[in-house]
């Protein structure tokens, strides 16, 4: 299981949100790429740039402090938020980014995934917010008729590897893990399931890692972070151990 912090930009700063709710917002720095370092300096090899003004608007706004973050760091990034049409994932593909999530398009268009699963291959991952046992989309605030089980089997037929399974409710609250819908998505048959929501301690990574032998890949952590209450290094170190 990998580590991977979140560095959520909205209108070109590093903010986390409460719940991903727009007006609960807490602006961390106004400068993308120090974070992105001093994560990289603590251990990271892996980044979750989100795209706040395209998550809400379906407008790549940020996507030139995405591409300052992966040329300044060298390590692989997975970009996320707004990637609604083709020129827009051809452009964050085009960054150099390791890894793009589609999260609305997923819900709305399972033609678009599966072109883009064939084309790109494991460069395409599907981001599950789910929010009381239903799918939400459009920056979290549209409703859905999915339960995130059927989302994963659907995705995992188009021939997607990777999932992002996020609790909204849980996000930014320091809650922990909601591990009964990881356990639930997993499941559903994906090759790769990466964790999103609520982590806010060691213990909670511990428990995520009881879900590695069915398919958990990684741990994105926000809030956490940026409120010391999970030191990076620590963290890399105690996920590492297990191996």
């Amino acid at each position: 299981m990998v580590v991977i912090p979140a560095i959520d930009l909205l209108d070109g700063q590093v903010v986390r949100l409460a719940q991903g709710k727009r007006d609960q917002v807490t602006v961390y720095s106004k400068d993308p790429v120090a974070i992105a370092r001093r994560w990289v300096e603590a251990g990271a090899t892996w980044l979750h740039v989100v795209d706040l003004n395209g998550a809400f608007d379906g407008r790549y706004l940020n996507l030139p402090f995405a591409e300052r973050i992966i040329e300044a760091c060298g390590i692989r990034v997975e970009l996320s938020g707004g990637i609604r049409t083709k020129e827009t994932l051809t452009g964050a593909l085009r960054t150099g980014a390791a890894r793009v999530i589609l999260g609305t398009k997923a819900c709305e268009d399972p033609t678009f995934v599966q072109e883009a699963a064939d084309r790109y291959g494991h460069k395409i991952a599907v981001a599950i917010d789910a929010k009381a046992g239903q799918v939400v989309s459009r920056g979290w605030v549209s409703s859905t008729p999915l339960t995130p089980e059927r989302l994963a089997r659907s995705v995992v037929m188009l021939g997607v590897e990777t999932i992002v399974c996020t609790d909204v409710s849980r996000d930014g609250m320091l809650q922990g893990p909601n591990l009964s819908l990881l356990s639930d998505v997993l499941a559903a048959g994906p090759r790769q399931l990466i964790a999103s929501g609520g982590i806010s301690s060691m213990a909670d990574l511990q428990q995520l890692m009881s879900l590695e032998p069915r398919g958990l890949i990684g741990a994105i952590i926000g809030k956490a972070l940026y409120e010391g209450t999970i030191n990076l290094r620590e963290a890399i170190t105690l996920v590492a151990s297990d191996e």
